[in-house]
């Protein structure tokens, strides 16, 4: 009786037994090379997967960096809202004897660091993606505005 597997199990499967038998958990480029030549991959092929797993890392990277970043920026919202409120917390005490006022202000603020804690750490859907873009494009600019100034500072001091 012939087994049958689709290309996914194949994969799996593949992929399984190259850990169980790699040294070390690393391959050469030249051992990549001949385990694609034994499953007859041609190296055109290997090349084009190769570039698209190095484009499919730097994009990981970049996501990566955009994630970091999203929790950086609700770090310091944690810290504006700690500091602001306690002042208002204080001062309303000092001057009412009562907290009133202030419990409002740390309310709604509060419930507008939640929704932003939530969606820090949401990382797919439409809203993540649009939100990843702008930074992208804002960082690509950065780094382009620093580029152009970087070269017109080293054109003037020659």
């Amino acid at each position: 009786m012939t087994c049958v597997y689709h290309q996914e199990d194949i994969q799996q499967i593949l992929q399984i037994a190259i850990s169980r038998q790699a040294h070390e958990g690393e391959f050469t480029r030249e051992q990549l090379v001949e385990i694609a030549a034994e499953l007859e991959i041609t190296p055109e092929c290997l090349q084009a997967a190769e570039r698209e797993w190095q484009l499919q890392q730097a994009d990981l990277h970049k996501r990566e960096a955009f994630n970091m970043h999203r929790r950086r920026n609700l770090q310091k919202s944690f810290g504006n809202y700690a500091i602001v409120n306690s002042f208002f917390l204080l001062l309303n005490f000092i001057s009412a004897g009562e907290l009133s006022w202030s419990l409002y202000i740390a309310l709604f603020w509060g419930v507008g660091l939640a929704l932003n804690t939530w969606n820090t750490f949401q990382t797919q859907g439409e809203e993540y993606e649009k939100a990843y873009r702008r930074w992208y494009r804002s960082r690509q600019i950065k780094q382009s505005v620093n580029s152009l100034v970087d070269r017109c500072l080293k054109a003037w001091q020659i």
